[in-house]
């Protein structure tokens, strides 16, 4: 299963669209838990998915809060599953979490097919279906800079980052093993292409860590997808890692002199799966189902440019819904912003989550402030 293919085919894919009516399956239950991850991610889901989805099904949808893991679903054990019912996952989580049977089978038949009448299977990208959810969307964790701290030369590359002469000031990053040993790494003049073979090993884990000792006293770390932009907004760091659609968010919508840096961006998939023990599965599958529809998934690259892995779906994107600027220039897997890019390889991630984690705490205690 080749999941890069995501990432590399879904711009230039153009599939004709035509209208889809279909009803979601009522269940007898009237609630469907849903995690999500806040801010403007969290907005757009409610636009597109959630808010049309509790009138049609006429259900009510909560929401509960997810800022990643799997610890949350471990931690719930096996009558865990009322606290949620659809979880939006990474896909290294997702597959993590169903190798350790903390999700549900899924089928993909339970898809609407395009509106053409393209299978599902055939309409998705190659690669989005896995045996405990469905890939719906490719995003990005990038870094990103205030251009009020550069008024000259700007940073536009991964060393930049981590160059503390030219570019000083503190630095924001998320307080997980997850994109920054591969920046690291890609600070040496590490080749792409190399970096999960020499992370595979104790010297490429050393020389990692050794990299990000010599910005430790810049950093400050963050744990929820909103604080980025909030720290760079108040200057409190002068750069920052996060998700390519909230700095997006932050410039286009908030008018935040924010600027994305796409080299060395980190690109991941999001997983719709549902938790082993829902009362609701019925219902989670509906929901699921509806949120893939072309029409809905389209709806929401509008709002936040995360791509969609539906082909149906990606020939339907146009302009953002409130600036009306092309939304296609702006997604992480546009053409340009490929050029330098890191796929994650999520089967790596899933395989090593205890050894990364047990590197980053020991890094981590270290510091004299931990």
């Amino acid at each position: 299963m080749n999941r890069y293919s995501l990432c590399l085919l879904w711009f230039w894919l153009c599939i004709p669209a035509t209208a889809l009516s279909a009803q979601v399956q009522r269940d007898e239950a009237k609630t469907l838990i849903v995690t999500t991850w806040g801010g403007a991610y969290e907005a757009a889901q409610r636009q597109a998915y959630f808010a049309p989805f509790a009138q049609e099904a006429g259900v009510e949808v909560r929401l509960k809060a997810y800022n990643g893991s799997v610890d949350p679903l471990r931690r719930s054990g096996p009558s865990g599953g009322g606290e949620w019912d659809v979880l939006d996952m990474t896909e290294p989580d997702a597959l993590a979490a169903c190798a350790e049977g903390l999700l549900a089978p899924f089928d993909p038949r339970s898809l609407r097919p395009a509106p053409d009448g393209t299978p599902a299977r055939k309409d998705f990208l190659s690669g989005a279906f896995l045996d405990c959810g469905v890939v719906h969307l490719v995003y990005a964790t990038v870094l990103a800079y205030d251009d009020r701290a550069f008024p000259g030369e700007k940073p536009r590359t991964v060393a930049d980052f981590f160059d503390l002469q030219r570019f000083p000031g503190k630095r924001a990053l998320r307080r997980q093993p997850i994109a920054l040993l591969e920046w690291a790494l890609l600070s040496y003049g590490v080749p792409i292409s190399q970096l999960y073979d020499l992370l595979s090993t104790e010297r490429g884990m050393t020389l990692a860590f050794r990299r990000l000792d010599r910005i430790r006293d810049q950093i400050v770390w963050w744990e929820d997808g909103s604080e980025p932009v909030k720290l760079l907004e108040r200057r409190e760091v002068v750069m920052a890692s996060g998700f390519n659609g909230r700095f997006f968010n932050a410039r286009v919508n908030d008018d935040i002199p924010v600027t994305i840096i796409w080299d060395g961006q980190f690109l991941d998939m999001s997983v719709w799966a549902i938790a082993k023990d829902s009362p609701s599965r019925t219902l989670a599958e509906s929901f699921i189902g509806f949120a893939t529809r072309a029409e809905n998934m389209a709806a929401f690259a509008h709002l936040i440019p995360y791509g969609p892995t539906r082909r149906s779906a990606i020939a339907r994107i146009g302009l953002h819904a409130r600036s009306n600027v092309p939304m296609l220039l702006h997604m992480p897997t546009a053409p340009l912003n490929l050029r330098r890019a890191i796929r994650s390889d999520s089967l790596w991630y899933a395989r090593t989550e205890a050894v990364r984690q047990r590197w980053f705490r020991n890094w981590l205690a270290q510091d004299k402030g931990s």
